[in-house]
């Protein structure tokens, strides 16, 4: 049985008869095409491929105001080029998230490109607003910052994230809240729009503003293709005919499960959540994992983040600086930066919430091709072997300089793909070094909790050895992938079982 701080920042997950963490993977944003004034049916349930102009029709009707959401959803005026939609990188036949493998998305303006991978947004319904010392949904672990919406937790509720994209920059990169009114006041919908929220809604931009972002959140919220929890996982967990697991998923499970395996579930929470839902595969705590910078000291990167080229920048989720003026910011060198000794070691720590990204859902994790909050992995291979290689062979996903002799090929796997016997790697290249203590350092990554609960670096855990075994053996890498990728929507079974395949014995 884990034991846990009493600290608010002490980002902890609860675990039970073995319950684990894989910890925070992230995903792609916004950009290229999709989408028209007249949005498609909306689906109870999508699957890869096709264009996110082709939802299968809704079971059940929406409310007025879903309905003009659905409309907003689709629609392409609402970017300043005309060209973008919320469906460009939110695309119903790839679970709501883009349907490419960039890192980054492109915004509407056709160069700019945003900082951060962009998410799915199924399964957000559930999600509560961000508190620095949000209860736990394992209802055991301490409180701690968790809940809110985008990866830095700076939008309180869905409504409000829904909003921030139209005016991004690097996204829809629409000029003004009047000029995102002014493309609904003239579209086809505009009559539903006021049937909705009043003959005089689209007058004053400020209300007609809210009231788009409100439509667009009831369309998210009522419409069942945004949680239709409808894979294989859920036939299982419901004891229902199609969902009993192969050996191979059965053993996946377990390593997902198992605190001294993959330790997965301890941040992928897959028990009981909250208001009722189950299986979300996310407790909303916020992790610094260590990701590797993308940019182009990895080589042939043929997608860096273009914010990495300067030296100077770096993404620190929850302490900025995308979010310096959020209900969860916390910019270094401010009252809010939580600067202070470490509650377990005493060491002095200048903001405990640097590096830290919130954890996603693992749901249709597998039909995902950009990882982690800078989308610098591509398959869900590489972010498994990541997680169980990062600290014994950082090799294969920093940069290294110098060391002697001929450079030894790294596994086809890695970012890096040679290593020079002797070089100094640059591990965690992506978070400043000041505020390297808190990174994560639980299994498989690193050796776990100490004994008085701390995960963190500078709350003693400790990292495993550079050249030491993984945790993990390549059969359990092996089942673990077969177990992910029965959390993808749209599941049928086959009508005779298989007997033969990677993912069966």
């Amino acid at each position: 049985m884990r034991k846990f701080s009493t600290a608010p920042i002490a980002l902890r997950s609860f675990v039970t008869g073995g319950l684990m963490s894989l910890a925070a993977l992230v995903l792609s944003a916004c950009g290229g095409g999709g989408g028209s004034d007249t949005s498609p049916a909306s689906g109870a349930q999508t699957q890869s491929g096709g264009d996110a102009n082709s939802a299968p029709a809704n079971p059940s009707p929406l409310s007025l105001a879903a309905q003009v959401g659905q409309k907003l959803f689709f629609d392409t005026n609402l970017s300043s080029n005309k060209n973008q939609s919320c469906a460009s990188c939110h695309d119903p036949n790839y679970a709501y998230g883009p349907p490419n493998g960039l890192s980054v998305q492109l915004g509407s303006d056709g160069h700019s490109k945003g900082q951060r991978a962009a998410p799915s947004l199924r399964y957000k319904d559930m999600t509560p607003p961000y508190n620095d010392v949000a209860e736990n949904p394992d209802g055991a672990t301490i409180n701690a910052p968790g809940g809110g919406f985008m990866l830095d937790g700076r939008a309180a509720t869905l409504v409000e994230q829904a909003g921030l994209p139209l005016l991004n920059p690097v996204e829809m990169n629409n000029p003004s809240k009047e000029a995102v009114v002014q493309a609904v006041r003239t579209a086809s919908y505009a009559t539903l729009f006021k049937q909705a929220f009043g003959a005089s809604s689209l007058d004053d931009t400020e209300t007609a503003f809210a009231s788009i972002s409100q439509a667009i959140a009831a369309f998210e919220t009522e419409d069942i293709s945004f949680h239709p929890y409808s894979s294989k996982y859920d036939l299982y967990i419901g004891n229902k005919v199609g969902g009993a697991l192969t050996p191979a998923e059965l053993r996946g499970l377990s390593v997902f499960n198992r605190a001294d395996q993959g330790n997965c579930a301890a941040c992928h929470f897959p028990g009981a959540n909250f208001q009722g839902s189950v299986g979300l595969m996310t407790d909303f705590t916020y992790q610094a994992v260590g990701a590797p910078r993308n940019d182009r000291s990895i080589p042939n990167n043929p997608d860096p983040v273009l914010s990495n080229d300067d030296p100077a920048y770096f993404d620190m989720g929850l302490c900025g600086p995308t979010n310096d003026s959020s209900g969860s910011s916390h910019t270094p060198g401010t009252p809010q930066a939580g600067a202070g000794p470490d509650p377990y070691t005493g060491v002095y720590n200048p903001n405990p919430y640097c590096g830290r990204f919130k954890v996603p859902t693992l749901r249709n994790v597998a039909s995902r091709t950009a990882f982690f909050h800078n989308g610098v992995l591509h398959s869900l291979e590489q972010v498994v072997r990541f997680y169980n290689t990062r600290d014994t062979n950082p090799e294969y996903w920093y940069p290294a300089t110098g060391g002697s002799g001929a450079a030894k090929a790294n596994p086809s796997y890695a970012l890096q793909p040679t290593y020079v016997p002797g070089a100094t790697v640059n591990k965690f290249n992506d978070l400043p070094a000041m505020y390297q203590g808190n990174i994560d350092e639980e299994a498989p990554m690193g050796q776990g909790q100490t004994e008085a609960g701390g995960s963190t670096a500078l709350n003693g855990a400790r990292p495993r050895p550079a050249g030491s075994t993984p945790l993990l053996t390549e059969q359990n890498v092996q089942d673990l992938l077969c177990f992910l990728n029965t959390l993808s929507d749209g599941y049928q079974p086959p009508a005779t079982a298989p007997t033969s395949g990677a993912c069966v014995k």
